[in-house]
């Protein structure tokens, strides 16, 4: 049975294509997920640690902030250390953005009007273009630009939007064409719409987030509604959801949030009821386990846990492994929707992880020879 897809299919709009490093972004290319560090960037041993912990979760890029000389010093003994392409975070400071370029960044983060004189922008916009280095204009409505604050009073979407463009034209008027987007707010309604109208009157490529979420639950659940708006909409290139928790958690959402769309696939999407006093089994603790004893099987494949009969025979139609608990501490397995066998409490949870990897391995196989075959 093949990994469940949904029936709505997302339209996704037409953008232009840019590289971060090896990762594509925009025009077809899959929505990539980000995430950024939040260790001292000079501890080069920690950064990387926890740069690859992101890539273990499924992060395609991650950010470094580069505040100072010393990061971009270290920024260069990170970047050949990591399988995965750095954007080196830059603010107001022009040179720090030409040693990020130097030191090996994939992308650059920053502001092309925030960072002095034209010869300046000049500077940095060449070193980019030498360096194979794509820049991402991001703004942020708690750091407008003074001139549009007065013009509107408080930012707004329009704000959000103007600034926006009035960046990506300075990069435009310099021949300077492999930038992304974003146009960040923390209130969910400003930070939609400004996406909204801007994905309306350009086809740059975007990344999108909702700035400043917040902790784990509230970040996810705003980031999830914002995001999940605009995904559903075909808008977004490449996305971050920004969480007040370590860096793989928010790639963990990302991940989620494009599953549940229909938009990526990867890893075991598990099915699973919130349990009631029919349950046959403890389904919220055999579900807990099994999502930390699965997170590293990477092919998508789907699992449905279901604690009683009313709805277990039902879903396990619809995955690849299905669990319904039983009476008498016997539940029955399901495989590609047909009923396959019975398991006792004691062997359940090691037997279906025993059960998933050899269907991860079956899928990888066929891929793989399909491949061969094709060649």
């Amino acid at each position: 049975m093949t990994a469940y897809r949904p029936y709505q299919h997302i339209e996704r709009r037409k953008s232009r294509q840019i590289h971060v490093g090896s990762v594509a972004v925009g025009g077809d290319a899959p929505i990539s997920v980000q995430t950024m560090t939040n260790t001292l960037t000079t501890d080069v041993a920690a950064t990387i640690g926890q740069i690859q912990r992101a890539v273990r979760a499924g992060a395609d890029i991650v950010r470094v902030s580069c505040p100072d000389a010393e990061s971009t010093a270290a920024l260069a003994q990170i970047v050949p250390q990591v399988d995965v392409p750095i954007v080196a975070d830059i603010h107001f400071h022009y040179r720090r953005a030409i040693e990020a370029a130097r030191a090996g960044a994939a992308c650059l983060r920053i502001n092309p009007g925030n960072i002095g004189s034209p010869e300046r922008v000049r500077e940095v916009i060449n070193a980019a273009r030498d360096h194979n280095c794509s820049i991402r204009i991001g703004v942020n409505a708690g750091s407008l630009e003074k001139h549009l604050l007065e013009k509107y009073g408080e930012p707004n979407p329009e704000a959000l939007v103007e600034s926006a463009l009035e960046h990506a034209k300075i990069l435009q008027d310099h021949d300077f064409h492999e930038f992304k987007i974003s146009v960040k707010a923390s209130d969910v309604f400003m930070a939609v719409a400004a996406y909204q109208q801007l994905a309306d009157c350009c086809d740059h490529p975007l990344h999108i987030g909702i700035t400043e979420a917040g902790g784990k639950r509230t970040g996810t659940v705003k980031s999830a509604i914002g995001l999940g708006n605009l995904l559903w909409a075909g808008i977004g290139d490449t996305v971050r959801v920004s969480l007040s928790a370590e860096p793989e958690e928010e790639v963990l959402v990302g991940w989620e949030m494009l599953k549940s769309l229909g938009l990526r696939h990867r890893g075991v999407r598990i099915i699973s009821c919130p349990s009631c006093a029919r349950q046959g089994f403890n389904v919220i603790e055999t579900v807990q386990v099994l999502e930390e004893r699965l997170a590293h099987i990477e092919t998508p494949l789907t699992l449905s846990i279901i604690g009683c009969v009313v709805n277990g025979p039902g879903e396990a139609l619809m995955t690849d492994i299905g669990l319904t608990g039983g009476g008498g501490g016997r539940h029955m397995i399901y495989a590609a929707g047909k009923t396959d066998h019975t398991i006792s409490d004691a062997d359940m949870v090691a037997h279906i992880v025993r059960l998933v990897e050899a269907k991860a391995e079956a899928i990888e196989a066929g891929k793989n020879a399909a491949l061969v075959a094709a060649e």
